[in-house]
């Protein structure tokens, strides 16, 4: 598998993976602001852990929570479109959100130092996204540095 475009407009894997991440976090993003969607709606805040607000009725959510929903999906849409840095998005996004689960695991949730808002199914979610996304990059580049061997 190649990381570079042979002709153009043909997208490598790597990019359609940042293309596809990115579009998910708009969606989830969006889906955010929805009434329905996003249940208590009338309780959603700028930040903070008092924002009851759920993302489908599990996860909690802030406008601020939403607000870096779209850009970390705005970002994944515009880096998607050279390989190396659809790349650094995938890796460096996943380490993102393994130091967000980490700091939701070591915050209490019902102090002001969650003003993301988080809680435990966020935790697991961005424990999901971390790896998944460092696993996507790490998997649809592997051979980009790969030297041919000589014997």
């Amino acid at each position: 598998m190649t990381t570079h475009s042979h002709t153009h407009g043909e997208r490598t894997a790597v990019q359609k993976a940042a293309m596809a991440v990115g579009a998910v976090f708009l969606l989830v993003g969006l889906l955010g602001f929805i009434p329905g969607i996003t249940t208590n709606y009338d309780q959603l805040s700028f930040a903070g852990h008092d924002s009851d607000a759920m993302l489908m009725g599990i996860f909690q959510v802030s406008i601020l929570h939403n607000i870096v929903h779209l850009l970390f999906g705005v970002l994944g849409l515009a880096l998607a479109r050279n390989p190396e840095q659809a790349r650094k998005y995938l890796l460096w996004g996943g380490v993102v959100y393994l130091l967000l689960w980490l700091y939701g695991l070591v915050i209490d949730h019902d102090s002001d130092a969650n003003f993301v808002p988080v809680n435990n199914a966020d935790n697991w979610l961005h424990l999901l996204l971390g790896a998944g996304m460092i696993a996507l990059a790490l998997a649809l580049t592997r051979h980009r540095n790969r030297k041919p061997l000589t014997t």
